[in-house]
């Protein structure tokens, strides 16, 4: 047993919850996101400012044409996956042998094909490198293995993956439309805390396909975590604290959360409150890519992702027209009340002794 696991280290094969759970998750949430979610966001430009490099087509394959978007969100599978091997630490072998596991998988995963990616990818990555530069032919032997690993086990495990996540998505989706006020909480809080933990909440969202109702609840909660963290600290991070929060990611507070738990409840509060008021009474909805809904502010992706979803029924005719309450809805959702729930909630707390002084201090 011990020779083994010497054997494991030598190929630096850490069978962990941190190395899977977070390493992995994390780096397929930017594989999304340098695909599916730019090419999104180059269709929306294209479409909405009459951008011809970016409306126009590049190629056309029979009947159907193709922008630089639609090609970049084509690749999804493949960026996701490298993303994985690369956050696996994976050799260059068995990296570039993963473009074509993330393909494969992708397709027969269909909705849920990310979270299908996620398991196939460390699958095929890991077989890969227990048998990297073990042989003399190594530039045959590992890319074999890694690809038939991987798409084998894609095979097996892609369909049925992506089928229970996308019903799981479906459930809650449902759920958040026959009970609006309770799970607009629910998938609010739980979220923006996935969102500021160290795991990915955009490949969550875009694992279960969260989105309509469920995924403007899920905007509001990063939202809430995002503009609650940079507004709050802003005494002790001042503008740089505020935009590398606020644009960025809430998740620089978690080495002060552990320090003292208590600087996550105004966000947290802020998240309960703004998520039932998105679905409640200003129907926020997503429907734009999933995985904009676990963006909140980050480059304004989930607002693009909004309004993205606007376009998208407008085209398909199940809204008429992007409305004014639309847009006071989005703003106050993602900004104002985040902003002023949680700066009323971190005052409270500052008072009772419960955050001190620098307790929200970002690292040097």
């Amino acid at each position: 047993m011990s020779g083994f696991k010497a054997f494991l280290k030598k190929k630096n094969i850490e069978i962990t919850a941190k190395r899977y759970g977070i390493d992995a998750l994390g780096a397929m949430a930017q594989g999304l996101f340098c695909t599916l979610l730019i090419g999104t966001i180059l269709n929306t430009l294209g479409s909405s400012f009459n951008i011809g490099i970016f409306s126009s087509y590049v190629y056309t394959s029979g009947d159907v044409g193709y922008t630089i978007g639609d090609l970049a969100s084509a690749m999804v599978g493949p960026a996701m996956a490298a993303a994985i091997g690369n956050a696996l630490q994976a050799p260059p072998l068995v990296l570039f042998s993963l473009v074509p596991v993330g393909y494969a998988t992708n397709m027969i995963g269909g909705a849920g094909g990310p979270l299908a990616v996620l398991v196939t990818a460390i699958i095929g990555a890991e077989c890969g490198k227990l048998v990297s530069k073990e042989t003399k032919i190594d530039i045959i032997v590992t890319p074999i293995v890694t690809i038939v690993a991987g798409i084998g086990m894609a095979a097996l495990v892609a369909a049925p993956i992506g089928s229970a996540a996308s019903a799981l998505g479906e459930m809650i989706m449902w759920a958040t439309d026959l009970q609006p006020f309770l799970m607009g909480i629910i998938v609010s809080v739980l979220v923006g805390v996935a969102l500021t933990l160290p795991i990915s909440s955009a490949a969550i969202c875009a694992a279960l396909g969260l989105t309509g109702l469920a995924g403007g609840a899920a905007v509001a909660g990063c939202c809430a975590q995002m503009v609650g963290f940079a507004v709050m600290s802003f005494r002790e991070n001042g503008v740089g604290g505020l935009v590398s929060q606020g644009i960025g990611t809430s998740m620089l507070q978690m080495p002060n959360i552990v320090k003292n738990p208590k600087i996550w409840i105004p966000p947290t509060v802020a998240s309960a409150i703004t998520g039932p008021i998105a679905t409640c009474i200003f129907g926020l909805t997503m429907n734009g890519a999933a995985v904009s809904s676990g963006m909140g502010t980050c480059g304004l992706v989930g607002q693009i992702g909004v309004y993205t979803g606007w376009l998208n029924d407008i085209q398909e005719g199940t809204k008429a027209a992007i409305t004014a309450f639309d847009w006071a809805g989005l703003i106050l959702i993602c900004f104002v009340l985040p902003a002023i729930l949680s700066v009323i909630f971190c005052n409270i707390l500052r008072k009772i002794g419960w955050i001190k002084e620098n307790d929200l201090k970002l690292p040097e």
